[in-house]
């Protein structure tokens, strides 16, 4: 049985028609937590690693086109940008042209779909949030669903817990608030607990391509998926270099004590370590989570273990509502999904370029992608224009939330494309065809309007 708290939290899960295959999981993180786990992965206990490049890898076009043949596509889709202020799900805000992420996405399996005469299913992992305007959004795309596949299944969720006590908490004023989802890392329960994964191996499905919807890089390249299915390895991820903007993420390293990959992520550092986790220099390389997974060699990890995969456990400390840090400290049990690296013996890393990570966290990422350092072509895959990505720092003030941010680029986004860094302190509002050249600062005690066709020329412009 377990603990009181466990067992109200059972009947929690239960009562709410969870899975029991997510329960069990639930129950599992639990009792690591119950017994002082805190997930911490010490410097001492793990070096820096050294991995291959995608640019050197020499894969034949007919193994890569063969390899994307045998592919499914899973999209994370579970968010709904309430750091930026929205309360719908985040994939479904303006990109480009009129164009949403889901639009994007939809776009490009329907061309790589048509090129390489590949099934390519596409499949999104929603929350209970994000479900309905998700597949309303896609209803216009008539051939998206691939015969005797849903276009989503659902992540699961778990009850927050007090901090002191680990008693599931009570919110009578939102009851959603009690909720919590457990981390990208669900995906593995939900594919098992929704039968999803039994059914992609009988529709011959190999690989699945796993990654989240706020990223417009990650598309399933042939070239990718040929790396892998050449690699024969049953669990890869791709990596890219950190750069200053990368600092406060996690990393890769390899465990001194048994030589496996592992993923380090910033909620598992110490405070000790939180310098060897910035030093760009030691620790290289960061993930895209971008994954590639061999579906027989997951189902049988997972019949192995008893559908609990074990991933590390992330403990995330918040207030109950999150917007009124006055509410009860809960504790949210999370995984992360890229921490499963260390469970597949024989798990490989590949160096990517920067294209296949361009990931939308805040209003400062945004700003960078309806700019002009980005094309899309045909294909609908995003092309890096510039010499390289300009590093964004917008005053949180005035541009932090979707709402706000729009209107202060009511006109659309100023040329970056020259642009090494753009800081803005204060409030400041753009008109048509601004251009931002080399790094730029505006600051608060001149905060103003920048008119149309304005350039603003930095120190190194």
């Amino acid at each position: 049985m377990g603990s009181a708290g466990l067992e109200i939290a059972r009947a929690k899960m239960v009562d709410a028609g969870v899975d029991p295959v997510a329960i069990e999981t639930f129950a599992h993180y639990y009792r690591l937590l119950e017994h002082g786990e805190t997930g911490l992965i010490a410097e001492s206990s793990i070096e820096p690693v050294d991995i291959e490049r995608l640019a050197d890898a020499d894969v034949p076009a007919d193994v890569a086109a063969d390899a994307l043949r045998q592919t499914a596509i899973i999209k994370l889709n579970g968010g709904l940008g309430t750091s930026m202020g929205m309360d719908r799900a985040k994939s479904l805000l303006c990109v480009r042209r009129g164009l949403s992420f889901l639009d994007i996405i939809a776009r490009q399996v329907l061309h790589l779909r048509e090129k390489y005469d590949a099934p390519l299913p596409l499949l999104f992992m929603n929350s209970f949030r994000t479900h309905e305007d998700t597949l309303e959004a896609l209803a216009r795309y008539e051939n998206l669903a691939v015969d005797g596949l849903p276009l989503d299944f659902l992540q699961n969720k778990e009850p927050k817990l007090l901090a002191k006590g680990l008693i599931p908490a009570s919110y009578p004023k939102d009851p959603d608030l009690e909720w919590c989802p457990p981390g990208h890392g669900d995906v593995y329960t939900a594919l098992r607990g929704s039968g999803l994964l039994d059914r992609l191996i009988e529709r011959g499905f190999r690989y699945v391509f796993i990654s989240n919807s706020d990223n417009l890089g990650a598309v399933p390249a042939p070239e990718v998926a040929g790396w892998f299915a050449e690699s024969g390895a049953p669990f890869a991820i791709e990596a890219v270099r950190r750069t200053p903007s990368d600092k406060k993420g996690g990393h890769f390293a390899r465990r001194k004590a048994d030589g496996r990959l592992v993923l380090r992520e910033t909620a598992q550092t110490a405070k000790e370590d939180l310098a060897a986790l910035a030093d760009l220099e030691r620790h290289r390389f960061t993930s895209t989570n971008n994954l590639w997974i061999d579906l027989r060699a997951l189902r049988d990890t997972l019949d192995q273990r008893d559908g609990v995969l074990g991933l590390p456990l992330i403990k995330n400390t918040k207030s109950l509502d999150p917007g009124d840090p006055t509410t009860p400290e809960v504790i949210q049990i999370e995984t992360a999904m890229g921490a499963a690296i260390e469970v597949f013996e024989g798990a490989t890393l590949i160096e990517v370029g920067r294209d296949r990570f361009v990931p939308v966290k805040t209003t400062n990422d945004l700003l960078v992608l309806r700019s002009d350092v980005y094309t899309i072509g045909a294909d609908f895959v995003l092309d890096l224009v510039a010499a390289d990505v300009p590093y964004v720092d917008l005053d949180p003030a005035h541009y932090k939330l979707v709402g706000e941010f729009d209107k202060r680029f009511p006109e659309g986004a100023p040329s970056m494309a020259k642009a090494s860094s753009l800081k803005i302190e204060g409030d400041w509002t753009f008109g048509h065809g601004v251009e931002i050249v080399g790094e730029v600062e505006l600051d608060a005690d001149t905060a103003q309007r920048v008119p149309a066709g304005e350039v603003i020329t930095g120190t190194d412009g």
